[in-house]
C-alpha cells in the first residue's frame, strides 16, 4: 500500500469513496460541492489538501485535511475533516496509514496539533483513534447558519 498526495486522475475512484463516505454519515453533499471540493484540492491558496492510499492502481481511501492558524501558536494547526476507507481495506492498516501521512505533513509544515472529530457512536474509529492520538476532553458545539 502508498499513500500518496490526490491526483486528478484519481476522480473516477475517489467519487465512489466520497459517496461511501456520504453514506456511512447519512449525509448528501450536493455534485456543486463535490466538484468544489475537489477543485480545491488543487488550488494552491485555498489549504484543503488530500491523501489516498493506493495498492495495485485501486485506491482503498482517503483522508481531506485543512491547515488552519491558532490564536495559541506560532505555526498552523491541522484539522483532519474527512477519513474513509472502503469497508474491503478495513482493518488492514490504511486509516492509520493515512493519518501518519497527516502528522508527517503537519510536522513539515511546523504544525503544532492535528485534530479531528469523530461521532460519538463510531466505535470502530473511536478505537483505532484512541490508538493514534488523546482524547481532548473538549466538547463540540454549533450552530447551523
Amino acid at each position: 500500500m502508498k499513500i500518496r498526495p490526490i491526483v486528478h486522475t484519481d476522480k473516477a475512484q475517489w467519487r465512489p469513496l466520497w459517496q461511501g463516505y456520504q453514506a456511512f454519515y447519512k449525509v448528501t453533499i450536493t455534485d456543486a460541492v463535490t466538484d468544489l471540493t475537489w477543485e480545491r484540492f488543487f488550488d494552491g491558496v485555498v489549504p484543503v489538501n488530500a491523501f489516498v492510499a493506493e495498492e495495485n492502481g485501486t485506491l482503498l481511501g482517503f483522508v481531506h485535511f485543512i491547515y488552519h492558524y491558532s490564536t495559541w501558536t506560532k505555526g498552523p494547526y491541522v484539522y483532519l475533516q474527512d477519513l474513509f476507507t472502503s469497508e474491503d481495506a478495513r482493518g488492514k492498516g490504511v486509516a492509520t496509514g493515512l493519518i501518519r501521512a497527516v502528522y508527517d505533513a503537519a510536522e513539515k509544515a511546523g504544525a503544532s496539533r492535528v485534530y479531528w472529530l469523530t461521532h460519538e457512536t463510531n466505535a470502530a474509529a473511536i478505537r483505532l483513534y484512541e490508538k493514534v492520538a488523546d482524547r481532548s476532553g473538549f466538547i463540540q458545539f454549533r450552530k447551523m447558519i
